[in-house]
C-alpha cells in the first residue's frame, strides 16, 4: 500500500503526523510519499498545488491531507488545492458521517455523500463590477456515479435509507436532473428506501431530529452545507472526518480547517484526521477490522481523559498521540 501525505498548512501538518503514527502501528510497511500543496506552497512557488504533488497522489492512489489556508482576499492564480485535488484525481464523491459522541442524549448515525465535482464550484465566474454571474453544472453521469456511492452504501447499513436531497421545485432543469439521476440508480437497488426533500426542508428537518435520516445524497453545494450542519452532532467541525473517492484514487482528510490561530503551539486535536485514517482503512483499503481497531483506540484514550484543550482537556497532541498509539499497540498483542 502506498499512502500520499500532504500536510498543508496550519495546523495541517501537526494532525496528519498524528494519523500518520497511527497508521504506521496498523501497518508498519505502508509505504509513504510526502508532497506540498497549500497557501505557502503558493506564496514559495507561485502554484497552490504542484505538478509533481498531483502526480505523486496519482502514483499513490491514497491521500491524506491535513489543511489548506487561504487569502483573505482574491489573489490571482490561487485555486484551492484541495478541491483542484480533488476534481485533477476525479474524487467525485465525498463521504462525511457523522455519529453522536460519548454522552450525547441524541442517537445520532448518518452519513451525507456529496457530489465533489460540479454545480456552483466549477469556479467558472464573471463579474463587470456591478453583476456578478457564476455558472451551475450538473451533469448525468457524475449525478449517477455520486448515486452509485450513495445507494452502495445505503444498501450496506441497517435501515437501508437514502434521502435525495434537490431544489428541483425551483431549479427543475440542474436539480431535476440530479434528483432522476439518482433516482434511476436507487431503482437497481431492491429493498432499498428511497425519500426526496427539498433542500431548505432537509436543513430543517436535519437541525430538528438528525436521527430521521440514515443516507443523504446531494449535489456540490447542498451537500457542503448540510454536512457541517451535520457534525454540529458529532461534537463540531473540528473532529469531523471526511473521505473522498472516486475511480483509483481517495482522499482523506479532516473537515476542519488549518486553525493559523493555534498552529505550532502543539495542542491541535487529530481526531478528525485519525478518523479520517478510518475510513480509508475502511472504505478504500479494504481493511475493517483494522479501521475498528482504529476507533476503539480513539474512543478509549477519549474516555481514560486524554483530551485536546479544545475538548475541556490538558494534553498536548503529542501527548494524544502517544497515549492512542500505546492502546493501539496494546490490541495488536492481546
Amino acid at each position: 500500500m502506498k499512502l500520499c501525505v500532504i500536510g498543508g498548512d496550519g495546523i495541517g501538518p501537526e494532525v496528519v503526523d498524528a494519523a500518520l503514527a497511527a497508521l504506521l502501528v496498523l501497518l508498519p510497511q505502508l509505504e509513504v510519499h510526502h508532497a506540498e500543496a497549500g497557501w505557502q506552497t503558493f506564496v514559495k512557488q507561485g502554484v497552490a498545488l504542484p505538478q509533481e504533488t498531483l502526480e505523486r497522489a496519482r502514483e499513490c492512489g491514497a491521500v491524506l491531507f491535513g489543511a489548506a489556508g487561504s487569502p483573505a482576499y482574491k489573489v490571482a492564480g490561487y485555486r484551492s488545492p484541495i478541491v483542484e485535488l480533488r476534481r485533477s484525481l476525479a474524487c467525485y464523491a465525498n463521504i462525511r458521517p457523522t455519529t453522536s459522541p460519548m454522552g450525547s442524549a441524541r442517537a445520532v448515525d448518518l452519513v451525507v455523500v456529496r457530489e465533489n465535482t460540479e454545480d456552483l464550484y466549477i469556479g467558472e465566474e464573471a463579474s463587470d463590477g456591478e453583476v456578478a454571474t457564476a455558472l451551475r453544472r450538473i451533469s448525468r453521469a457524475a449525478s449517477r456515479r455520486v448515486g452509485e456511492v450513495a445507494c452502495a452504501l445505503a444498501a450496506s447499513r441497517p435501515r437501508r435509507k437514502l434521502t435525495i436531497v434537490h431544489k428541483a421545485n425551483i431549479l427543475p432543469l440542474s436539480d431535476g436532473l440530479f434528483r432522476d439521476s439518482v433516482r434511476e440508480v436507487a431503482a437497481g437497488y431492491a429493498g432499498l428506501e428511497v425519500e426526496e426533500v427539498l433542500v431548505d426542508t432537509a436543513a430543517y428537518r436535519l437541525a430538528a431530529n438528525p436521527a430521521a435520516f440514515d443516507v443523504l445524497v446531494a449535489p456540490n453545494l447542498y451537500g457542503d452545507i448540510l454536512s457541517d450542519l451535520a457534525a454540529a452532532f458529532g461534537g463540531g467541525l473540528g473532529v469531523a472526518p471526511s473521505l473522498s473517492v472516486g475511480e483509483g484514487c481517495a482522499i482523506a482528510e479532516p473537515v476542519h480547517g488549518s486553525a493559523p490561530d493555534i498552529a505550532g503551539r502543539g495542542i491541535a486535536n487529530p481526531q478528525a484526521a485519525l478518523s479520517s485514517v478510518a475510513l480509508l482503512l475502511d472504505r478504500v483499503w479494504q481493511q475493517p477490522a483494522l479501521a475498528r481497531r482504529l476507533q476503539a483506540a480513539l474512543a478509549d484514550t477519549l474516555a481514560s481523559g486524554v483530551r485536546t484543550p479544545d475538548l475541556g482537556g490538558q494534553s498536548t497532541s503529542a501527548e494524544f498521540t502517544r497515549a492512542l498509539c500505546a492502546r493501539l499497540q496494546a490490541s495488536s498483542a492481546a
